[in-house]
């Protein structure tokens, strides 16, 4: 994670007057009785990564479909490198790189064949095309498979060469939409490494993702939607500082031990402790006064933790308060939207 602004994106020049590379406001998308977006406003300056957070069918996948041109909003405007999204679709498609949930590589085709295809139909130059595949498979770790059919391909493999294929053109703006699911966790470093690469030569960016230490480690900027609602933004140490508790994580002897302790240190949280297994999270606000109270009140009731954790708030900590929900949970709710939308989440 960066804490400290890219030199070339907007905010650490003050005559910097470039407009953002990303611009939604008041956008709105109802599908049937199902409301994906309710009102979502957002920008992005040009050179940066913007982290767009939430659980499952919060509007993630929708916002970033509208601004692809993939389906029309309702309401509101969006924008992407000051063009109109709704207005001059083909102009935009032809800015952006879109790497979405599923690969959309074409899988009769061998690795090369579909990089190479995707050169021609955005028009790079022909002398370009080869050279711009061969660049794109060694970069992404693809080239002993480059001349293989994608069918063959592992999952994690498809995933990468389906980011490639966003990257052919070297698109000024880049939509990224949980673009490292079903990678491993070389893969997935591999990827963030080519993200901060991306940024450093100025490419914008927006990613989708569940995996919160992702956005801690890529994110110039966070958003939070939940409801196809903005409900918080910022920098990822801000939204950090912003929760103000102590992270207390205690391990108790077994999950009986471990509800009956969740109940007993209801009273010293900054909200009510939460358990994963015979861990109990605890948020306290005066953390060294109340955590010795806390423990004298289990040792009260013959409950002794095996280990004591504190640590400062992570991301996933200011999510589960945001949002009430862990970043992993809520299966259902993408399956009923992707259902209903034809693709929309």
């Amino acid at each position: 994670m960066r804490d400290t602004p890219r030199t070339h994106a907007i905010g650490t020049d003050p005559y910097d007057i470039r407009p953002p590379a990303i611009r939604v406001a008041g956008l709105t998308k109802r599908f049937g009785d199902l409301t994906a977006l309710a009102g979502v406003d957002l920008e992005v300056p040009a050179g940066s990564v913007l982290g767009l957070l939430g659980p499952n069918g919060a509007g993630k996948t929708t916002t970033v479909r509208i601004l692809t041109t993939v389906i029309a909003a309702d309401g509101g405007t969006a924008e992407v490198l000051g063009i109109d999204v709704a207005r001059s679709p083909d102009a935009v498609r032809d800015r952006i790189g879109l790497a979405g949930q599923y690969a959309a590589v074409d899988e009769n085709l061998t690795g090369r064949e579909n990089l190479r295809l995707i050169a021609r139909l955005t028009h790079l130059p022909r002398g370009d095309v080869a050279p711009r595949a061969d660049e794109l498979l060694d970069r992404f770790g693809l080239t002993d498979a480059a001349n293989r059919p994608v069918r063959t391909y592992s999952g994690g493999m498809r995933r990468r060469l389906d980011v490639a294929a966003a990257l052919v053109h070297r698109p000024p703006v880049l939509f990224l939409d949980e673009p490292t699911t079903g990678l491993d966790p070389f893969g997935r470093s591999n990827l963030w490494e080519v993200i901060e690469d991306l940024a450093a030569d100025g490419t914008t960016v927006l990613l989708t993702t569940q995996y919160l230490e992702e956005a801690d480690r890529l994110a110039d900027d966070i958003v939070v939607i939940d409801g196809g609602r903005v409900i918080a933004e910022g920098t990822p140490t801000e939204l950090k500082a912003r929760l103000g508790s102590t992270v207390v994580e205690l391990g108790l002897a077994g999950d009986n031990d471990a509800v009956r302790a969740t109940a007993v240190l209801a009273p010293f949280g900054v909200r009510r402790p939460t358990r994963t297994g015979r861990v109990v999270h605890l948020e306290l606000a005066d953390g060294p006064s109340a955590l010795v109270q806390g423990l004298r009140a289990l040792d009260h009731e013959g409950l002794e933790p095996l280990d004591l954790a504190v640590r400062e708030p992570s991301l996933d900590d200011v999510f589960l308060a945001l949002t009430g929900r862990p970043a992993s949970d809520g299966d259902g709710d993408d399956e009923r939207e992707l259902s209903t939308t034809g693709g929309a989440a």
